[in-house]
């Protein structure tokens, strides 16, 4: 679930209480209360900030496996969704940043199954699959974080990397924390927002191309539908109150593999080998994007 969404705070309410569960507990707001709701998602402009009309999403089409042409000479920065060290740093992650159009947390401890696997150790795993397909390919790779840190880095940090980098295309990994029973992936698309430190006019169309092409391609390696609870069945979401893709001056996405609160994707998200497929989808994705 994208980090700058979630309630940091791990709820002394929350249905599991191992450690490995409790880095995945919400906080006031329980996602489970409403299918396909966002604490703090909104619809149209937030918070004051400025945006310009974006165009309707496309639906997930039928795409054949990417090329393997090299893909020499780009950056591809790999974002793994929060950090496995998140939950024993809630003070930090609770500290409030800068994300363009408004204040929010500067990161979350992220979702969990129902028995106690982690979103922070799902997006690890799947960054490094796919980091070492990138490789394979020719491509430099950057990672936000590989756990090497206590916690973090926060969501305008994030942000500032992939900035740094130069990188060609920033994709970051995350898997949702919905209601049972909402099921499938989605990619979330940054808005055309201009407030404060965001300004998205330059990256809003190649990151509607690059999440398309992610899309498509992850569709056809996993096997999975898009979600059934957001996104209107096309696979696509566009949000403007995520820093880390208000912020992003290159071409950036979200992607969430699945809902690790529905029993059936949890199943599949667990599961090295779907891990694999996963990671090849957005390599296949990455791949026909930046070969054009």
């Amino acid at each position: 679930m994208p980090f700058d969404a979630k309630t940091p705070a791990l709820a002394l309410g929350c249905a599991v209480l191992t450690v490995a569960a409790l880095a995945g507990c919400g906080g006031t707001a329980a996602l489970d209360a409403k299918p396909g709701a966002k604490p703090d998602a909104t619809s149209g402009t937030a918070n004051g900030a400025t945006s310009g009309a974006t165009p309707p999403v496309k639906p997930v089409t039928s795409a054949p496996p990417a090329a393997t042409r090299s893909l020499a000479g780009r950056t591809v920065v790999i974002d793994p969704g929060h950090n496995p060290g998140n939950f024993r740093h809630t003070s930090e992650i609770n500290q409030q940043v800068d994300i363009g159009t408004n204040r929010k947390e500067c990161d979350t401890t992220g979702t969990s199954t129902a028995d106690g696997y982690t979103e922070a150790a799902f997006t690890l795993d799947v960054s490094h699959r796919l980091r070492d397909l990138l490789r394979a390919q020719g491509a430099t790779v950057v990672l936000t974080h590989d756990a090497e840190r206590p916690f973090g880095p926060c969501v305008d940090e994030r942000a500032r990397l992939g900035n740094k980098a130069k990188a060609d295309a920033v994709v970051s990994v995350h898997a949702d924390g919905s209601a049972a029973g909402n099921r499938g992936f989605h990619v979330i698309l940054p808005a055309r927002v201009q407030s404060g430190a965001a300004d998205t006019t330059a990256i809003v169309g190649r990151s509607r191309t690059l999440g398309e092409r992610v899309a498509a391609q992850f569709a056809r390696a996993t096997g999975t539908s898009p979600a059934n609870y957001i996104g209107s069945g096309t696979g696509l979401d566009v949000r403007e109150d995520l820093g880390g893709l208000n912020l992003s001056t290159v071409p950036k996405v979200f992607l969430e593999c699945g809902n690790m609160r529905d029993p059936k994707d949890a199943a599949l998200l667990a599961n090295a080998a779907w891990r694999q497929k996963a990671a090849r989808g957005i390599a296949d994705g990455i791949g026909t994007y930046l070969q054009g």
